[in-house]
Formats: structure tokens, sequence, C-alpha cells
């Protein structure tokens, strides 16, 4: 089905936002540098698919490094000009919040853009767009509480500290949750003085450069904040290296994180990298199945898979195992794959055509290792990148399907002795990004915490994130932490003051 047949059997439907629909059709995009609308100096644009139907959908201007040079000297002039250095903290707060009530106004449109451009089920995208006001208001806030200290002296001499912005900061976002890394990127680091360049994903552009539109309502200091789409291997290299960036931000895959690492070596700038997972989902013979089943499923099944945090690697006491392995198999098995618009879609499309390549390669590699396909593994009939929740038994922890990100809606099912088991195979992996783990013991749950060597553990639950709470991985799933007071020290550079008279 083409989207313009979808379309037509969506668009008297009240649940879809017809400004939506019309945004995406709606084009070419173009760059916005310098708090103006322009096509890439090079003239070229590059099509952005719907990931439904495999079809082209708009063009979008193709970024590239002269395009970064614009955007970063804007960035650079806005940062030192009074109209944004010299403005009070109670100012720079106002900004955040009016970016807030925008984004509430217009959070449905947002929402339905964001399932078109990355194939998303609609009542998801929905909700993490409804987080984005949440941060934005949560970092105006703490625009007015980013603060030095005194320090003591023999009384001759005045030392103290000034907690002062970085300067340009580059935020790269990847294809999976813009809604989730626009608002993550931004609101800190204008919260904390910064102007910012934004590198939205190739595959999924369209979200951030609406974003992008309807925060010019807000007024911010052209040059405050620059989006400049592009390929990674043009505007993404061209703005991790650049010499005017003082921070990048990346979500993204390991491998091109290592790369953004190497090229901070230039100018030494600083950054924050969150990076891919390989999360365990850890179910005791006690948990709460009716709660524990369900999340496991949708803890590698939603967003298709394509979530850093997906829990891909299922232990399951053996106590438990074929109850439990069952029930997951038939729950993924009745999972309604198909157009992420379509109220009863449970799993929307793969992002792209190479993505859904990489996946069903990884399907065929677990079959060709040994491991028994439970269920799905085959692709979808029709147009889009499509392929049904996949579960693995009978794996070996040295298996490729156990050892290496996915990013796609592909579990393998694990029966494990004890705790100690438990625990020592879920940390036996490159990544560090999170885990959950299942019980009803108080003790065993927060000794099981405090064992797995991740960013962040869910105990009897799954997914759950707030603006406080710092997030970020261990080992190769990141540096630093995004969220909470950690992303001001993040967003800031430490000042020390000394002063006699």
């Amino acid at each position: 089905m083409s989207r313009d047949d979808q379309e037509t059997a969506t668009a008297n439907a009240p649940t879809i936002n017809r400004a939506a629909l019309a945004y995406v059709k709606a084009g070419p995009k173009q760059l916005f540098i310098d708090g103006r609308w322009m096509p890439a100096r090079s003239g070229e644009t590059f099509e952005v698919f719907d990931p439904s139907t495999a079809e082209a959908m708009v063009s979008v201007a193709t970024g590239d490094a002269a395009d970064i040079d614009a955007a970063v000297a804007a960035a650079r002039k806005a940062f030192r000009d009074p109209s944004w250095a010299r403005i009070s903290p109670h100012q720079r707060s106002r900004y955040l919040l009016t970016v807030a009530d925008i984004i509430e106004r217009n959070a449905d449109e947002l929402a339905v853009i964001q399932a078109i451009d990355i194939g998303m089920v609609l009542a998801q995208s929905r909700g993490l767009v409804a987080t984005m006001p949440d941060v934005f208001r949560y970092f105006a806030g703490a625009a007015t509480r980013i603060m030095g200290g005194t320090y003591p002296s023999d009384g001759s001499a005045l030392t103290y500290t000034l907690r002062e912005p970085l300067g340009v900061v580059g935020a790269i976002i990847p294809w999976n949750s813009p809604a989730f890394a626009f608002a993550w990127k931004v609101a800190p680091a204008l919260a904390c003085g910064n102007t910012v360049v934004l590198k939205p994903a190739e595959q999924a552009p369209l979200l951030p450069l609406r974003l992008a539109e309807l925060i010019e309502e807000a007024d911010l200091p052209p040059g405050v904040l620059n989006v400049v789409p592009g390929l990674g291997t043009g505007a993404g290299d061209a703005l991790a290296k650049h010499p005017g960036v003082n921070k990048i931000n990346f979500t993204g895959s390991t491998g091109v994180g290592k790369g953004i690492l190497a090229a901070s070596t230039g100018n030494l700038k600083k950054v924050t990298l969150e990076l891919g997972g390989k999360s365990p989902n850890i179910i005791f013979p006690d948990a709460d199945l009716a709660k524990a089943i369900p999340a496991a499923v949708m803890g590698f099944a939603a967003g298709a898979g394509q979530i850093c945090v997906a829990g891909t690697r299922v232990f399951v006491h053996e106590d438990v195992y074929g109850e439990v392995a069952g029930a997951i198999a038939a729950a993924a098995k009745g999972m309604r794959v198909g157009d992420p618009l379509d109220p009863t879609t449970d799993v929307g499309p793969i992002i792209s055509r190479k993505q859904l390549d990489r996946v069903n390669d990884y399907i065929r590699v677990g079959q060709e290792e040994g491991a028994t396909l439970r269920t799905g593994g085959q692709a979808h009939d029709g147009s889009g990148y499509f392929v049904e929740p996949t579960v693995f038994e009978d794996v070996t922890d040295q298996m490729r399907i156990v050892r290496e990100e996915i990013f796609g809606p592909v579990a393998a099912l694990i029966p494990f002795k004890d705790e100690h088991d438990a625990v020592f195979r879920a940390n036996d992996t490159e990544f560090g990004l999170a885990a959950a783990v299942w019980t009803k013991d108080v003790s065993r749950a927060h000794t099981v915490a405090r064992a797995l060597e991740v960013g962040t553990v869910w105990i009897n639950t799954i997914f759950e994130l707030d603006v406080m709470v710092p997030y970020g991985g261990y080992k190769m799933s990141g540096i630093g932490r995004e969220l909470g007071p950690e992303s001001i020290e993040a967003n800031t550079q430490l000042k020390t003051v000394v002063a006699r008279f």
C-alpha cells in the first residue's frame, strides 16, 4: 500500500493529524542556519523514504562541510552576542518554557511526523513526544541554578568558582528516537548558555526540521539553534571534527561513536556518547510473570527492536523457563506487524532497506550457528521494511545473536541456574547500557542491581526514564551522562578565581 493509499484510508480518522501529513509531503526541506531557511550550498538533496512503503516521501537539502562551517560560525557569533551571552538566567528559562509550550501545543502533529518518518507505532510516538515539554521545563528551572562555590582561605584572598557555558555544542542524533534525542541534547545545552548545531540522522530528519520551524515562534536569537541535515560522511564528520565546536553530544552506534571520539582530539572538545546496548532482561522464578512476560516482549519488540536499551537477551530461571519461553513466543507471534498509523498495529517497520537486510542477516546467522527459531524470522508481505518479532532458543553465550547488537525485534531466550549464573552471563558483553530484573525478593533485587555492569537497572519495570535521573552506559555503551544534574556539568566548564585586593 502506498502512502497516498494509506492517507486516503486514514485521513478521515480523528486520530491522524492532517497538518503532519501535509508537512511530510511538502518539500523540499531546507537547512536552518542563523535563523534562516536555506538550501545546501552544494544545491544537493537526498530522498527520505517511508519505511512503511519503501517509497520516497520528500527531498531534503544535503548539508556538508561548507554548511557546517556556516552553522558553526552562526552559533559562535550568537554565543558571543549580548542578545544571548548577556541575558539573565531568568530570560533563558523563559525561552525554554516557551519552547516547551510550543511543543505541547503541537504534540500530536509532531508525533505523527515521527511515526511516519521512522515507522514508530503512533501510540508509542505520542508517548515519546509527550515527554519533550517536561525535559525543556526541567532545564528551564535548571538555568537559574547553575552555580559555582566559594572556598576557605586565610582571609586575605577570595577564592571562588564560576560554572560557565562551553560555547558551541554539536548534537548528532539518531533515527530511532529523534524526539527524545532532540530534547535531551538541545534543552540542557541552551539552559547552560551554549548554542547548538544539530545534525539529524539522514534516515529521519523530518521531526527535527519541523521542531526548528515551530521553535522559531520562541524568538530565540538567530544562530542559537541551527539544524543541518545531511549524510554522516558529510555533515556528521564535519561537525565532529570542527575546530569551532566545543562539545559533541552523540547518540548512535558504538562504531560511529569511536570515530567521533577520535575526531574530538583535534581540539580536545568535550564528548558525551550514548551508544549501543545488548541489555539483559532477567526473570527469576518468584517474579510476577503476569507483568514480566509482556514487559519482556515489549522489551525487544517495541520500536521494532530499534531501541538502544532493548532487552534482547532474556535470561529466564530454569524452574520457569518452559512456561515463560512458551508465553513469550506466543505473545510475539500474536503481535500485528503493519502500518504505524493503524491503531491496531503492534510493531511497525524497520527504518530502511539496509537495516532490514542487517536484521535478516542476523536471523540467518542465528540459525546457521545452531540456534532454534521458536517464532518469527519472516519478512512481512507487501512493500515496506517489515520483519516479524523473532524469538530464538537453544543459544550459546558466544553466538553472534547473543553478543552483537542487532537493532531489530530479535530476542534470545537463555535459561540460567541461579543468581550468580545470571549476573555473570549478563555481564559477559562489551555493552553496559541497561538491564531489567524481575523478582519479589527485595534483597536479591538490590544485590543483582549492584552487581550488573550497566548504567540503568530497572527492577520489576522496564524503559522508565525521567529527566531528573541521569542516563548513560558502562563499557562500550558510552561516555558521560545525559539528563539530571549531570547534564549541567556536561554542558559547562569550571573556572577558578583567586582575588586579592
